[in-house]
Order: C-alpha cells, then structure tokens, then sequence
C-alpha cells in the first residue's frame, strides 16, 4: 500500500524520466562525493598522477587550474620595466651621442680639406704663373706694405688672358696683382685675392679693376725675394731686367697656428 505523497513522488519521477531530464536530488537528502576518478596506465601510473595534481589544486573556492598562478608569477613588475625604459633611454642617448661626434668630425674634417685644397690651388696657379713669366719684360714686380704691425706685401705681374688672370675671355695684357683687402668698410676681416686691371689703363680710381677673392679671413701676407747676386731674400722687387730665383709667399692663417708656405722657383738652382 502506498500512500498519496508517495503515489505523486513517485508520478514526477516518472514523467521527468520519460522527458529526457535529471532526476531531481532533494537537499535533505544525504549526498555523496562525486570522484572524479581518471583511468591511470598500468605501465607509468605515477606520471598521470603527477600531471593530475599539478593540473588541479584546492584552495579556498575549491577546485582551480593552476595556470593562472603561473601566469601571475611570470609577469613584470613595475620595477622590471622602469629598469629596462631607463636602459633603453641610455643606449638611446649613447647612441645620439656617437653619431653626434662623427658627424661633427665629419664636418670639421671636410672644411679642413677644402681650405687645404684653396691654399694648394694657390701654390699651383703661382707656381703656373710665375714660372711661364719672360725675363728681360719687366713682368714682376713686389712692394713690401706693413698696416698696424701685420705684413701685407703686394706682388704683381703682367700676362695676357690664361692661368694667370683666371680668365681666357679677354684681350690685351693686364696688370694682376696679388693682396689683402677688407671684406667691407666696416669688417676687419682681410681676404686674400687677385685685382685685375688693364695695363694700359693709367687711371688712379678703381672703376676698372675686377677683385677676385681667393681665400677668405686671412691674417697676414708676406712676399720675399730670393736674389741670387746678393745671396740673399730680398722684400722689394723692382728689377726690370732679370727674375729672382726665388718667390716666397708666407700667408698667416686665423685658423691654424702655423702660417702656410709657399715657394715658387723661378730659374734652376746652381748645385
């Protein structure tokens, strides 16, 4: 016999049977632990342990993966980072730095050579020049000059249109002479160049001189003589007859210590 109570329990669990669902556990009802038992290999049982146990451990919430330990263990700090943005920064700046100092030696470096190359490109125009001179035509001449206790000599000579009037576009002989002039009126600034003049022109004004500027911001000039009848240097030429063996050109640099110097010969030495 069964009573009415058991006769409805026992008709809803049936019908949630036929209907495909889980039976329905009572909370008053004692309840057991499910094992979550996983078939463990009969050759090597300790390794799937191992792996279990490390898969899985309990802590207060229950059951947990412990990848998110792992996880949190291998992150970086803040300080980890601020050390590595700090290294990162120094290298940076070590790196500026050095391209800074090449570069800069670089530019240095290139502004030497062209001014090098200005003063060899003076020492090969006189040499050029003062050699191809003919004697006996009065075609050189040198007047010393001193202003404010620096030397500013003056040489001269007379050619026609080629090396030495740095032109091959002109007609006649002109008179070339080789001096300092300021840069303005109001600069102190000497540069080193060439004024041309036709030699026919006896004008005293300079409204038919050309000014060529060679080398800029030079010091000093300083131009001797080399004759050979007195064995000696000389700072004046004015002989109209012969040519001195020698023509020393001594240009005081503002950027070096050491003045540049320049020998031309003009006749071949006696040994």
């Amino acid at each position: 016999m069964f009573t009415g109570s058991e006769d409805r329990q026992r008709l809803a669990s049936s019908s949630l049977g036929s209907a495909g669902c889980q039976p329905v556990v009572c909370s008053s009802l004692p309840q057991t632990a499910v094992s979550h038992d996983i078939p463990v290999s009969a050759k090597s049982p300790f390794p799937l342990r191992t792996k279990l146990h490390s898969a899985r451990r309990p802590n207060a919430a229950g059951w947990q993966p412990a990848l998110l330990g792992n996880l949190r263990a291998r992150a970086f700090t803040l300080l980890e980072i601020m050390l590595a943005v700090i290294i990162l920064g120094m290298m940076s700046l070590a790196i500026y730095r050095f391209v800074q100092a090449n570069v800069t030696a670089m530019r240095i470096s290139s502004e030497a050579d062209a001014m090098e190359a200005r003063y060899d490109g003076l020492r090969e125009l006189l040499a050029q020049q003062l050699q191809s001179l003919p004697p006996g035509t009065a075609a050189l001449a040198g007047e010393p000059l001193r202003i404010d206790g620096h030397d500013r000599d003056e040489l001269t000579w007379f050619c026609p249109a080629g090396p030495g009037l740095l032109t091959r576009y002109a007609t006649g002989d002109f008179r070339v002479s080789l001096r300092l002039r300021a840069r303005d009126a109001k600069s102190r600034q000497l540069d080193l160049g060439l004024v041309r003049k036709p030699k026919e022109d006896t004008a005293v004004g300079s409204e038919h001189e050309t000014w060529v500027r060679l080398i800029d911001n030079v010091g000093t000039l300083q131009i001797r003589f080399f004759d050979s009848r007195l064995n000696t240097w000389v700072q004046r030429w004015t002989d109209t007859v012969t040519l001195p063996r020698l023509v020393k050109v001594v240009i005081g640099r503002t950027d070096a210590k050491a003045p540049t110097e320049i020998t031309v010969p003009l006749a071949r030495m006696p040994l």
